[in-house]
């Protein structure tokens, strides 16, 4: 009898493990500079953290060089920059809300495929195109973050259509992202997204 627990129990260990697994299924789409960096510039490099000028804690996460001193290539579980997001209570952000699940996982299949400096993995479909499917990813990538209705940075909400019209006026949003001069750089303290 108690060989047959014993087996039992490898068994659902054994389940257990493959369906811990199986939810971060590799993805050929998590890009840096379109999929990674985002989710570090929209919530690590606000002032007083982790940019260039700041630098908290002696990192700058606004670009890859910086990133990647918080990275053990293919292993999250070593990589800093993941475990201090991951779980229920991370250390990081401190003061802003806790990164989604979405870009704690992007993180980490991010840095299980090596943590390439990758970009323009995904192809562009200029068929359908329209602002939910195409403008609204990319403001909730790099810019609401900062920019939404609960802390509308510049009184600037970028997290709806309403408010992405209303930043076009005056080419306010396309100087701030193209880093145009007279117009505040947007991602602040990170490089252009265009």
């Amino acid at each position: 009898m108690p060989q047959m627990k014993k087996q039992w129990i490898i068994i659902v260990v054994g389940l257990f493990l493959l369906a811990t697994c199986a939810k971060d299924v590799y993805s050929p789409d998590a890009c840096f500079k379109e999929d990674v960096l985002p989710i570090f510039i929209s919530n690590c490099t606000f002032s007083g953290c982790h940019n260039t000028t700041d630098q908290a804690a002696g990192y700058d996460l606004s670009n890859y060089d910086g990133i990647m001193t918080g990275v053990n290539p293919k292993n999250p579980l070593l990589s800093k920059v993941y475990t201090t997001v991951k779980g229920n209570n991370p250390s990081m952000p401190k003061d802003y809300p806790k990164l989604s699940t979405k870009d704690v996982n992007t993180i980490k299949i991010w840095i299980r495929m090596g943590a390439p400096n990758s970009s323009n993995c995904k192809s562009c479909d200029t068929i359908n195109f329209t602002f939910s499917k195409r403008i609204q990813p990319v403001m909730q990538t790099w810019c609401t973050g900062c920019h939404n209705s609960g802390n509308s940075s510049g009184r600037i909400n970028l997290s709806n259509y309403n408010g992405v019209v209303g930043a076009i006026a005056g080419n306010k949003l396309l100087g701030s992202i193209k880093h145009l001069p007279g117009f505040s750089p947007m991602p602040k303290n990170a490089g252009k997204i265009l």
